[in-house]
């Protein structure tokens, strides 16, 4: 093996450029040459690679994003899109490819290797700490606790103004942020994708909460389970006549 190429592919994470260094300079290290690859999997198909030295990942490890950048491309699942791919990876004289990314990057690197049979390596990384085999991903951490900050802030509020505050987060198909955050957070409430909670069960909660003499509430939600002003205001009207409060 003479040569790898990195890329970032689907939604960005705190810690991305922390893991292109150390490939790099690990790679270099042992003797390697390094490209980076634009934009993710459709940079692979657009044949857009860039050379990378340890001058090139100088200074990004304090650095949010990615340097290689990133976007969407659903399409990379189509075999004849991988086979180009594959031929542009030949071309440059590649033997193997290494993904940073989430569960649907993971999904389509493993598609990749077994269509093709090029040498893939994943590093997961993703926010949401959704991809098997590893306990957590690259900028799940940095998330949970970007939330905190913020909730710690809101939490002083809702005290001050005796409030319920409900809290959306990231978290389109799986709630692991959502329920770390309110673990953390020592929320009330949490609801996620795979748990939903009915609207009754969250007044009742909220009212026994009241009658134990409770004045403020913090509910988090996931994205992929709704949407917070959605359910604010369902809670609004329906603890109209029991709570005399605006809730946010």
């Amino acid at each position: 093996m003479k040569r790898i190429a990195v890329l970032t592919a689907g939604g960005d994470a705190s810690g991305m450029n922390c893991a292109i260094r150390a490939i790099v300079r690990t790679a270099i290290g042992s003797g390697l040459e390094v490209c980076g690859v634009m934009r993710g999997f459709l940079g692979l198909y657009e044949n857009d690679f860039i050379q990378l030295n340890s001058r090139s990942v100088s200074s990004i490890i304090n650095k949010g994003g990615t340097i290689l950048r990133t976007i969407r491309f659903p399409e990379f699942k189509n075999l004849d899109i991988q086979e180009k791919c594959l031929k542009n990876l030949k071309e440059r004289d590649v033997d193997a490819l290494v993904v940073i990314g989430g569960d649907g990057s993971s999904r389509g690197a493993f598609s990749f290797y077994s269509n093709t049979g090029f040498p893939v390596c994943v590093i997961p990384a993703s926010i949401d700490n959704d991809v098997c085999c590893t306990d957590f991903t690259i900028g799940f951490d940095t998330a949970v606790n970007t939330a905190l900050e913020a909730i710690d802030r809101i939490r002083d509020t809702a005290t001050s103004h005796e409030r319920i505050f409900v809290v959306e987060v990231m978290g389109r198909e799986h709630g692991f942020l959502a329920v770390e955050v309110a673990i953390a957070a020592g929320a009330e409430i949490v609801i996620i994708p795979e748990m939903p909670i009915p609207i009754d069960k969250v007044i009742e909660i909220l009212q026994k909460d009241k009658e134990m003499g409770k004045v403020s509430s913090l509910i988090i939600l996931a994205e992929g389970a709704g949407k917070a002003h959605e359910l604010a205001r369902e809670i609004n009207e329906k603890m109209e006549m029991v709570l005399n409060n605006y809730f946010l």
